[in-house]
């Protein structure tokens, strides 16, 4: 088991619906293309009735038609374009999440191999086994004692044995003191982590 074995984040990944909504565009496409033809060939009709003497009825009922194709038209076409500026907005913000994530991912690989060389170094200074390395690595991962043994393939027993050796020799008492000695440096406040330590005092050195 290395030191450094942290789980990889799962990539953002697009949606399977993408060639749905392709075919759904080109079907609103092609409504939009036959209530203008409609809207062309009435109006032309219209026209043409109208200079012809057709009685008044007949060109209210054209017109009305016309009139409803064009409107329909219009609406259509007006909710293709806010469909596609949210889809562009979608596909910015989307675009913005991936960033964002390959940066955490870049940043955290960093920190989990930089915490993983340190725990490595502080290990060998424990000179703990290899076998006791990988309990400690799954002790602070969370596992329980059963689990670990599970992990390890091993018995529990043996793997409580290795527990306490590694407490032993790292002159802790338990899980807990185990986690703080790695993590507690990871948990300080940010205003504390950024705070500038103060100048040591010349005093001691003018008083020698």
């Amino acid at each position: 088991m290395k030191d450094n074995d942290f789980s990889n984040l799962s990539s953002v990944r697009t949606s399977p619906s993408d060639a749905t909504d392709a075919s759904d565009e080109g079907g609103l496409k092609l409504v939009l293309a036959v209530l203008v033809a409609v809207v062309i060939l009435v109006g032309a009709d219209l026209v043409l009735d109208s200079r012809s003497g057709a009685r008044p009825l007949h060109l209210v009922f054209e017109g009305t038609l016309m009139l409803t194709a064009g409107s329909g038209a219009l609406h259509l076409f007006l909710r293709m374009r806010r469909a596609r500026s949210e889809a562009l907005l979608l596909a910015r913000d989307v675009n913005t999440a991936r960033a964002e994530a390959r940066r955490w991912r870049h940043e955290a690989r960093e920190l989990l191999e930089g915490l993983g060389l340190s725990m490595g170094r502080q290990f060998d200074r424990w000179q703990l086994t290899p076998a006791e390395r990988d309990v400690a690595l799954l002790l602070l991962k969370g596992l329980s004692h059963r689990e670990a043994a599970q992990v390890r393939e091993t018995s529990e027993r043996t793997v409580r044995q290795q527990a306490r050796e590694v407490y032993r020799k790292a002159g802790l008492s338990g899980r807990s003191e185990l986690a703080a000695f790695f993590l507690e440096d990871l948990l300080v406040p940010p205003e504390r982590a950024q705070r500038p330590e103060a100048p040591e005092s010349d005093t001691e050195s003018g008083s020698e």
